[in-house]
């Protein structure tokens, strides 16, 4: 048994885990997933999705989706403007957690801050994609979830290289955003800083 499985059995309730996608990119949305995890066959190689191949990502997602309950949340960039990042993200997990149907214990969510507007209980688990499989499993599903939606975007938007960089700000990107100015799914209050007074 992996330690990323002993840690969430140690809790002996049933866990509800929590991660995000795509809080730093300059485009696209932030894609949040809630997962319980029915079944841990075929889960013993799980980690923080950051530190797994695309393809090794890809096969555990199908494994996640086949033997868990999984939430997505997602919101757009238009809205991430308006709200700021944090809020959007917040605004995401509550959204993945809406969608679990199965009664619950505890959520476990990655990071140093639990959600905000949302009064089940609830634990903030530092690096917790590294510590524990069921957010390390929303860890793969937020991640491949969003990866997708910006290849899809790659085919609206070629010239921006969506498919490689995922909306991150890679230096091809930065270049690109300088040439062409931003596109419809540029986040606009993440680009001030690379394109001063230009406006898309």
């Amino acid at each position: 048994m992996s330690q990323l499985i002993k840690f969430d059995k140690e809790y002996n309730k049933i866990v509800v885990g929590v991660d995000e996608a795509g809080r730093g990119p300059l485009a696209g949305p932030v894609v949040a997933a809630a997962v319980i995890i029915n079944d841990y066959s075929g889960l013993e190689e799980i980690n923080d999705s950051k530190k797994l191949t695309e393809k090794k990502r890809e096969k555990l997602y199908e494994v996640i989706m086949k033997n868990c309950e999984v939430g997505v949340g997602i919101v757009r960039e238009k809205e991430i403007d308006t709200i700021n990042i944090l809020n959007a993200t917040f605004k995401a997990m509550r959204e993945a957690i809406s969608q679990i149907k199965r009664d619950f214990d505890i959520i476990l969510v990655d990071g140093d801050k639990k959600i905000r507007e949302y009064e089940n209980t609830q634990e903030a688990i530092i690096k917790g994609d590294g510590k524990s499989v069921s957010i390390a499993a929303a860890s793969v599903i937020a991640k491949v979830t969003r990866d997708r939606i910006m290849v899809e975007f790659s085919d609206k938007y070629p010239e921006y290289g969506f498919e490689k960089h995922k909306g991150y700000g890679t230096k091809q990107h930065r270049e690109k955003l300088l040439e062409i100015g931003p596109c419809e799914i540029h986040r606009k209050s993440f680009l001030k800083k690379i394109l001063g007074d230009k406006k898309g």
